[in-house]
């Protein structure tokens, strides 16, 4: 059977570890055989979960196992061979082995190689559930992009590299790679694509942001979310952590966080919000993690998808982009719009909902805009000529 996927991801310090070992947790009580893992750099699960965890699936009550994924084992398992050459050809330009082998990988790989322990437990099925524990938003989303870039490569490039390797050693005098590095390049190319395949699969899997209620944190989330949807990836819910008491001491920072609840309800309307108040404990160890599992889901069952459609969808052509936004109940008369630099501010009467555009998008203006079916489609175009 295939397992249910849940990744949590948010900026760093807003306290997605705690969720996700404590969103385990609840799927273990459950019935569920599940295993968090970390593919986070800076590993924190183990403190998280006060258990020691290895690169592998470790057992740690009942139905729930632990893993703290170990980027160098992962690269050593699909980067070897390519490591082995790349090596050879820097060490043959002079510089140091030790050098060497750190230039042989590139920025960001060792998290992605990481992440293929998805692909590897859907594989096994060893678990009915897989949460994992994702690195900082900014690092999630290049890798998430990252396998659409390996497709366009492997279906253009990887070809013509294999035709024209017999003439590099003439041309610029660079060791000709042998068929184990193509083999594995192609191998990680195309487990990336079998990977992507899983990731998208919002039947089984979607992506839960964690977010504190602070102005800057929450922007950040709303530009995370933008970009998810633009990648084709199921955002089913986000949640609010560490709200402070609403009287005494911090009442007027309470207000000030509500504020910023309320923009986040608004935003990723009709995805869910979920929250949880600030404990008076660090969360680390069964009972507090418990504590804040049931704060979050409150009754709901946390394996479910909680949202299943895509509220928002960005589709670029040529020049042209297409910015389709759920608004279910509105009237069109009610419907205004306005895009300030990368922001598109939708009014639905009173409300309004601010949308983040990718800075790609900076130099677009709105063209048009059409409300069908309870969808509103904005339309940008490039503005020509520096107009």
């Amino acid at each position: 059977m295939t397992p249910r996927t849940i990744l949590y991801t948010g900026k760093g310090g807003v306290g997605k570890t705690s969720v996700a070992a404590a969103t385990a947790r609840r799927c273990a009580e459950a019935g569920l055989r599940t295993v968090v893992l970390s593919t986070d750099p800076a590993h924190s699960l183990s403190d998280s979960l006060e258990a020691e965890l290895g690169p592998e699936p470790t057992p740690i009550a009942g139905n729930l196992f632990g893993q703290e994924v170990q980027a160098q084992e992962e690269m050593e398992r699909h980067w070897d061979g390519v490591q082995g050459w790349l090596g050879d050809l820097l060490a043959e330009r002079g510089i140091d082995r030790i050098s060497a082998e750190e230039l042989t990988v590139p920025p960001g790989m060792d998290e992605l190689f990481s992440l293929l322990w998805i692909k590897r437990h859907h594989e096994e099925g060893e678990f009915d559930c897989v949460i994992v524990d994702c690195a900082p938003t900014g690092e999630t989303l290049r890798l998430l992009s990252f396998p659409d870039v390996v497709t366009w490569w492997l279906e253009r490039i990887l070809p013509s590299q294999r035709r024209l390797a017999p003439f590099a050693r003439t041309l610029f005098d660079i060791p000709l790679p042998g068929e184990a590095v193509f083999d594995d390049v192609e191998k990680l190319a195309r487990n990336l694509v079998a990977m992507n395949g899983i990731l998208r699969d919002r039947s089984r899997t979607s992506i839960r942001l964690v977010t504190s209620p602070d102005r800057m944190v929450v922007k950040e989330s709303m530009r995370t979310f933008t970009y998810l949807n633009l990648y084709g990836y199921l955002t089913d819910a986000v949640v609010v952590n560490r709200l402070l008491p609403a009287d005494g001491y911090f009442a007027a920072w309470r207000r000030s966080q509500e504020e910023q609840l309320e923009l986040v309800r608004s935003a990723f309307a009709p995805v869910p919000v979920l929250t949880a108040d600030y404990l008076e404990r660090e969360v680390m160890g069964d009972e507090m993690l418990d504590r804040l599992a049931h704060a979050i889901f409150d009754g709901q069952d946390p394996a479910a998808v909680l949202h299943d459609r895509l509220s928002q969808e960005l589709v670029t052509d040529n020049g042209t982009a297409t910015l389709r936004v759920d608004v279910p109940f509105a009237e069109r008369g009610d419907l205004s719009l306005k895009k300030i630099g990368l922001e598109v501010i939708v009014r639905v009467g009173a409300q309004k909902r601010t949308i983040m555009l990718p800075p790609a998008l900076g130099a677009y203006a709105t063209a048009g805009a059409r409300f069908d079916d309870g969808s509103l489609e904005i339309t940008f175009e490039k503005a020509r000529d520096g107009s």
